[in-house]
């Protein structure tokens, strides 16, 4: 009897060694990473960046895929139903976050059905106008919307993106009213920007800051809570409106049930690639700055920005079917 328990154990213990970690050679293929809005645009700037670093590191390709469209839901959907092995990546970005709020009926459960794997980077938005807008500062922005009524247009990257909510966030404080014109992301609302077919739009300082610099495009002020080096002269909305603040950040989710070697190993990867100085140096050029988490700790990060935009879904009153 003895001997055949020994056996037994031997046995056990043999698979157990043999016992193949799905991480080991992970990546053996091409890596999908999804971004829900189109190229050009903040989010595909980041996971742009973000994939060829990877693509260096890990010795096989991670390829941006843009599904742009319902607010990263089409992203998100494709994403869900896909194979949980780690060959299929989300870009998460706010929205995310947002639409469980925004939409009033959801095919998916986000913080359920997609398993945070790390953070990439954050970052404010930029309050910027047209150059033909007679306005140098915010006060005197309000002053102008205010004598034109529903004349100014707001553009942002699609309903229920932080650009959209900074706008009407920023018109419940300060009493403004302008008419929002949605776009299907940044680099399109852009477009019309630059050519003066909108007037205003708080878009990302990452998708922004070479036509700041070209002067396409004039600042009014940074949403974030401190000025920003890259913008040294550029002052904060909260300077003129108390209490305003607003931002983005970035992300990398999986489908539920991929395995959890392979979650720890795009962390540390990641991870290793945002520590990188050049990477940094890349972001701090954009405005931004690394978001270097655990895979608990992004977790817990979504979870508190579905909660915080929550609150300013209702606030701002936007809904979507």
């Amino acid at each position: 009897m003895m001997h055949i328990i020994r056996i037994l154990v031997f046995a056990v213990s043999l698979l157990g060694a043999i016992a193949p970690s799905h991480a080991n050679d992970y990546p053996t293929r091409a890596v999908r990473v999804i971004v829900g809005f189109p190229a050009g645009g903040p989010t595909d700037i980041v996971a742009r960046i973000i994939a060829q670093s990877l693509s260096e590191r890990l010795g096989q390709q991670f390829i941006v895929e843009n599904r742009p469209g319902a607010g990263s839901n089409i992203a998100t959907q494709a994403v869900i139903t896909s194979p949980p092995d780690g060959y299929t990546l989300l870009l998460v970005s706010p929205p995310h976050a947002i639409n469980a709020t925004l939409y009033r009926k959801l095919p998916y459960n986000f913080l359920e059905e997609i398993v945070p794997v790390a953070g990439l980077a954050n970052g404010p938005n930029v309050m910027e106008v047209n150059p033909s807008v007679p306005a140098k500062t915010v006060a005197e922005f309000i002053a102008y919307a205010k004598a034109n009524p529903g004349k100014v247009h707001f553009a942002s990257a699609g309903n229920g993106t932080t650009i959209h909510l900074s706008g009407e966030l920023f018109m419940a404080m300060t009493g403004v009213k302008m008419q929002h014109v949605p776009y299907r992301g940044s680099a399109l609302a852009l477009t019309d920007m630059i050519s003066g077919q909108v007037q205003v739009m708080f878009d990302n300082v990452l998708s922004s800051i070479p036509h700041l610099q070209s002067g396409a495009l004039r600042p009014l002020a940074v949403t974030s809570r401190e000025r920003l080096e890259t913008l040294p002269d550029v002052p904060t909305l909260a300077e003129t409106v108390p209490g305003y603040e607003t931002g983005t950040w970035w992300g990398i989710g999986v489908p539920k049930g991929t395995p959890r070697d392979i979650i720890e190993k795009l962390n540390r990867e990641t991870n290793a690639v945002l520590a990188e100085p050049k990477i940094t140096a890349r972001f701090a050029e954009l405005g931004s700055a690394p978001l270097i988490m655990t895979p608990s700790e992004f977790g817990k990060f979504l979870a508190d920005e579905t909660e915080k935009w929550a609150k300013a879904v209702k606030f701002s009153g936007a809904q979507v079917d």
